[in-house]
């Protein structure tokens, strides 16, 4: 018999064993009750992951949809910043007061005999006469010596005032688009009136040319008004330009003006406001030549079919075109070279504008003149009356700052220039025609000149930043240009047929923004007519009353003091 102690180990024993039989089926049991549940949890995790996916999709439109907002907002609001910034004009000014000293010397006209002489009935004068009957008569007082030398006299006006009134205006559109303009006024203290009493010049003639550059009223005139666009014709930047023209204060002009911002024509042939186009390529880039540029100029001096008696009847003119261009052929910003050409195509005998006549000439419907003194003053309404004749002309501009050189901000400059007049018509008007006066041409002698002119200037540094500036012209006897624009009351220096001596001291008070200027001319004029493209030059030293019908001026002293404010 078992003892307890070996009872017990029997029934462990026996468990054991039950065990041992029953442990597979219930592993796999179990292994199968852990893949339900994994499979369970995966499913659960894909229908999360599925969700997740949704809301990150969502989250994703909606962020694209606030990009989106958020561009189309940033895009208006950059727009509004550009417009606010850009699209608007900015303005600046150009406030100058002068004082002129002026005093001609040697100013030679006809004596009141000889001027008598066309308001006296014919035969005993030249009024009522033919113009073969006046030449005749004319050509036997020369004969006889019966033409009485011009009479000379000094004219003075010690003190001359005059504000010049600028009013500058630009807008940068885009990085393509510019517009640019100038208004201006330019008057004499104590006169109100745009129209001068004629004495044989075309300063004297209120010109759609020459409306703010000379002293007037007080009307603002509009002097220039232009766009750019700007593009690129592959490797080439390229700029067009419409507009009535920055033609006026060219180069090198912005020495003697403390850096004035001038026009682009070179001031030693062109100081004329006219309008037009450009079109310029920019050649620096595929030449690696410094500043080399060329534009291509075109313009419009002469409208002969608006508002012109002429265009009414059958000898209507012919247009006055201009073409040319304007070459920088190497700029550094110390030394450049330019090059500057036009041709003018039918100038005519003149240009639409008014003036006071010393006297009337009409012609008659049986060929005699009438002469009639204006002595009431009366306006007279100028026009052209007939094509005389084309131009050329060109100049080349050398400028450079010595500093380099020398150590000293020394700027100096020369310019050459050539004019060739070809006339090819008489004028009409009946007093010019009875002269037989064409393009540089007298007596009905039509003939191709030529003309030179030279132009210098050297600008010194002076204490307190001043400068002082001595510039020296002069020109030949058939020496032609358009500069009537420029500044000067005593006419343009750079169109006289002779020499011009100018120097001036410029003072600084607020830097470029306010400075002063004391300066003097002196003309010493050779030959009769600088500037005016009627009739032949006679030199001073030898002319006759009959050249004098108008005053001409022999020599003059300008002296100068101004004050300027620019902002």
């Amino acid at each position: 018999m078992a003892t307890p102690k070996g009872w017990q180990h029997h029934v462990r024993l026996f468990l054991a064993c039950g065990l041992l039989a029953a442990g597979p089926l219930s592993a796999a049991a179990q292994a199968d009750e852990t893949v339900d549940t994994l499979r369970q949890q995966l499913e659960q995790l894909s229908e999360t992951m599925k969700t997740l996916q949704e809301k990150i999709n969502a989250l994703e439109t909606e962020s694209d949809e606030k990009k989106r907002d958020i561009k189309e907002i940033d895009t208006r609001l950059n727009k509004a910043e550009l417009h606010t910034a850009t699209d608007k004009v900015s303005f600046g000014v150009d406030l100058r007061t002068r004082a002129d000293s002026i005093h001609y010397e040697d100013v030679l006209s006809a004596p009141d005999a000889l001027l008598g002489a066309f308001f006296t009935p014919y035969p005993s004068g030249f009024n009522g006469a033919t113009a073969a009957q006046i030449q005749q008569a004319i050509a036997g007082m020369a004969m006889a010596g019966m033409i009485p030398p011009a009479a000379k006299s000094d004219v003075d006006n010690d003190i001359l005032y005059s504000t010049r009134f600028r009013l500058n205006m630009k807008a940068r559109i885009n990085s393509q688009l510019e517009f640019a303009g100038r208004m201006a006024m330019h008057k004499v203290w104590g006169d109100g009136s745009d129209v001068k009493f004629n004495q044989g010049s075309l300063g004297d003639v209120h010109l759609d040319g020459t409306t703010t550059s000379l002293p007037g009223d007080d009307s603002v005139h509009l002097e220039r008004i232009y766009f750019n666009y700007k593009n690129r014709m592959g490797d080439i930047p390229i700029n067009v330009s419409l507009g009535r023209r920055p033609s006026t204060d060219g180069p090198p002009l912005e020495y003697g003006d403390h850096g004035l911002e001038g026009g682009s024509p070179l001031a030693h042939l062109i100081n004329w406001q006219f309008d037009g186009a450009s079109l310029s390529f920019g050649l620096e880039e595929i030449t690696s030549i410094p500043g080399l540029a060329f534009k291509l100029c075109y313009g419009v001096g002469f409208e002969s079919g608006w508002g012109n008696s002429s265009s009414m009847s059958n000898k209507q003119l012919d247009d006055v075109h201009m073409l040319g261009f304007i070459a920088t052929l190497f700029d550094n910003d110390v030394t450049s070279l330019d090059l500057n050409y036009a041709h003018a195509f039918d100038i005519t005998d003149g240009f639409t504008g008014k003036t006071v006549m010393p006297f009337i000439v009409s012609v008659n419907p049986d060929g005699t003149y009438t002469f009639t003194p204006n002595a009431g003053g009366f306006v007279s309404r100028m026009e052209p009356s007939a094509n005389i004749g084309e131009w050329d002309a060109a100049t080349l501009l050398l400028r450079s700052n010595l500093a380099d050189w020398v150590n000293k901000d020394i700027d100096v400059f020369l310019s050459v220039a050539w004019s060739h007049t070809d006339p090819d018509g008489l004028s009409q008007n009946p007093f010019y025609n009875l002269m037989g006066m064409g393009l540089l041409s007298s007596n009905g002698e039509l003939k191709s000149q030529d003309g030179y002119s030279l132009y210098g200037g050297v600008i010194f540094p002076m204490p307190l930043s001043a400068r002082l500036g001595i510039e020296y012209n002069w020109g030949s006897e058939y020496w032609f240009n358009f500069t009537g624009a420029e500044d000067a009351l005593t006419g343009s220096k750079l169109a006289v047929r002779g020499q011009v001596w100018e120097g001036y001291y410029i003072q600084p008070i607020f830097s470029d923004t306010f400075f002063v200027k004391l300066g003097g001319k002196y003309y010493d004029y050779a030959y009769t007519g600088s500037g005016n493209p009627l009739g032949k030059p006679v030199k001073i030293s030898s002319l006759t009353a009959m050249d004098a019908l108008f005053p001409v001026v022999d020599q003059l002293w300008d002296i100068y003091l101004s004050a300027t404010l620019r902002f």
